[in-house]
């Protein structure tokens, strides 16, 4: 019995030390324990010019898409890109084994030279211009016909004098004849030779150009979106190599209802947004089709939206066509708009501490929200009020 009591004692001393007050004397002594107000930046809740709209969803498209390809048959001796390559217009992105051109270069080059040696010009000139009765051939020709002529004439004086008889005048008259045939010949040969220059000269550029050809060339700046050929194979002209999309600015394609269709014109601005994504994109409309899809009601319109490299072709978007800019609005700054599991609400300022009030939100743009309810014209909203809590003691800052 004795070590009963002595137990219920012990337990009873125990009990007494567990619920002093000595922890919470400890805590409250505790330095830096006495809350502090915050230091907040607050923007007013103001009516301003928001515009009215017409939602619609679309798809982001590229502005431009090529296929960049091969103009002349031959092996891939190199390609510089791959899939996410950023190229720029005029950039190498491949290039053809060279060898065969080359070659094809030479040839037309010897044969050039030899046409140009065969008017009496020099091999390597660049001014293909000849006088044809300048060339030997033609002043051969026409040293010949002067003969025969003058023959002719001499033969025609002694008929007449009754020297000769008048078919020795006959056979000079018929050698003159050939004579003029040959010369009228030697200036069509060189006439001939001219355009045989000439075109030697066009397979000689020809030639040129397609060894310049081997090189693939970036018609655009974009983005490569796929790498259809490997270094070593054998490409037929026209080949593809890779595919390039241009990605500044998109094109953004939707359907606008009918009912809505005739408040929508072209260069009216669209605010843009994506899942996954909190920035709104601007764009304007540029392209409207002419007729209303008879089978969905619809108005397919086109619009170019900047990307500032956070959007893809492809993507599904949101966007609201801005058909009327002076309707006004209760508007907050986007960055006073807190999102805790799917609810949307603002931190007001009241007797200098904060209070959570939830809100319904409607259209946004790159600066402000809409405000549909929640609160009212003239409050204070915290600006980025990060992990502030309802209820803290703040003080507002400019």
């Amino acid at each position: 019995m004795i070590l009963g009591v002595l137990f219920s004692v012990t337990f009873a001393l125990l009990s007494t030390a567990c619920k002093s007050d000595y922890p919470v004397s400890a805590r409250q002594n505790r330095p830096g324990e006495a809350q502090s107000a915050r230091q907040v930046k607050t923007a007013r809740v103001a009516e301003t010019p928001f515009g009215e709209a017409v939602t619609v969803n679309g798809t982001l498209a590229a502005f431009d898409q090529t296929t960049a390809s091969v103009k002349v048959p031959g092996r891939l001796r190199s390609i510089t890109v791959d899939l996410g390559s950023v190229v720029r217009r005029g950039q190498v992105i491949a290039q053809l084994e060279q060898g065969d051109y080359k070659l094809r270069v030479e040839q037309a080059e010897a044969a050039l030279a030899q046409a140009r040696a065969r008017l009496g010009l020099s091999p390597d000139g660049r001014d293909d211009k000849v006088d044809p009765e300048q060339t030997g051939t033609v002043r051969q020709a026409r040293a010949v016909l002067d003969e025969a002529r003058a023959t002719r004439d001499r033969s025609l004086k002694l008929v007449e004098q009754g020297v000769v008889a008048r078919s020795e005048f006959e056979t000079a008259d018929a050698a003159y004849k050939v004579a003029v045939s040959r010369y009228q010949d030697s200036i069509e040969e060189i006439r001939n030779r001219q355009a045989l220059l000439a075109q030697r000269r066009s397979e000689l550029s020809l030639a040129r150009q397609q060894l310049a050809d081997t090189a693939v060339y970036a018609p655009l700046d974009g983005v490569v979106q796929e790498k259809r050929a490997s270094v070593g194979e054998y490409l037929a002209a026209g080949a593809p190599i890779v595919n390039i999309v241009r990605m500044d600015p998109l094109r953004l394609r939707a359907e606008v209802p009918e009912r809505d269709a005739r408040n929508v014109r072209s260069g009216q601005n669209v605010r843009v947004t994506i899942d996954g994504d909190t920035n709104v994109y601007v764009g304007q409309i540029m392209r409207l089709s002419p007729v209303i899809a008879q089978q969905t009601r619809m108005l397919m319109v086109e619009a170019d939206v900047r990307n500032n490299g956070n959007l893809r072709p492809g993507a599904f978007a949101r966007a609201e066509i801005v058909t009327d800019d002076s309707k006004m609005a209760v508007t907050v700054p986007n960055k006073a708009i807190v999102t805790f599991a799917g609810i949307e609400k603002v931190i007001l300022v009241q007797n200098g501490k904060a209070l959570e009030k939830p809100v319904t939100t409607g259209r946004r743009n790159g600066e402000l929200t809409e405000i549909v309810a929640g609160v009212n014209v003239g409050e204070e909203v915290v600006v980025d009020p990060g992990n502030l809590q309802s209820g803290q003691a703040v003080e507002v800052v400019e």
